[in-house]
């Protein structure tokens, strides 16, 4: 009989609360792994297939599109909104609730840590580690190579530069790079007019992005 308070090692792991990876948690471990073989070995022009694996993967998902290699230690601890676009070689360690919203990019080499291991050696080499989710929200970019790090909160339509190590929360609509990360400007309309640094759109691409707009 489980004394009262304890919980095992799936549920504390779930409520945030220090956990050890024992066999139960390793068996979730492992039908995990065995998708992303699936993903990690199918065809890379087999776009339909690729697909639906990671529908089957992610805990939601609508249209979402990863290249692989992907990798992941559940899955479906994994919630994205419609559009959801991981380039080559992302790591998300969901141990505890990664949420992306709608309309969200992952460049190659991003990574989502939700994972973690105490500060002092002997609390650590007891095996004990823990998990705090990660919110991002609709409309965000992360560069290449840019980490995100455990409960760290991304607002609405913000970037992240290349190769940011992300320490902290980040407000919605703001440009924000480096390691730690930190924000560098706020995104405003102006910016609609530019695609790479001072280049502009041209008339042609300029009018259809206006025509997106008003859908």
């Amino acid at each position: 009989m489980r004394r009262r308070g304890v919980r095992n090692n799936i549920e504390r792991r779930d409520r945030e609360l220090p956990y050890i990876a024992d066999r139960e948690v390793l068996e979730e471990y492992r039908a995990c792994r065995k998708l992303l073989h699936r993903l990690n070995h199918t065809d890379l022009a087999d776009f339909a297939a690729l697909k639906a694996i990671v529908k089957e993967l992610l805990g939601k998902s609508e249209n979402a599109v990863i290249n692989p290699p992907f990798f992941c230690d559940y899955g479906f601890h994994i919630e994205v909104g419609k559009n959801f676009y991981a380039n080559y070689n992302c790591t998300i360690i969901d141990v505890a609730k990664v949420v992306i919203g709608d309309n969200c990019l992952m460049g190659p080499n991003a990574a989502i840590y939700t994972a973690g291991h105490p500060l002092h050696p002997a609390a650590r080499n007891s095996l004990y580690e823990y998990g705090i989710g990660v919110t991002i929200g609709d409309n965000v970019w992360i560069g290449g190579g840019a980490i995100v790090l455990p409960g760290v909160h991304i607002g609405s339509g913000s970037v992240i530069g290349a190769g940011s190590v992300v320490t902290k929360d980040v407000p919605a609509m703001s440009l924000a790079a480096g390691n730690p990360c930190r924000v560098i400007r706020e995104i405003i309309a102006e910016d609609i007019r530019y695609y790479f640094r001072d280049r502009e759109f041209d008339e042609e691409s300029a009018a259809e992005i206006k025509r997106f707009m008003e859908k």
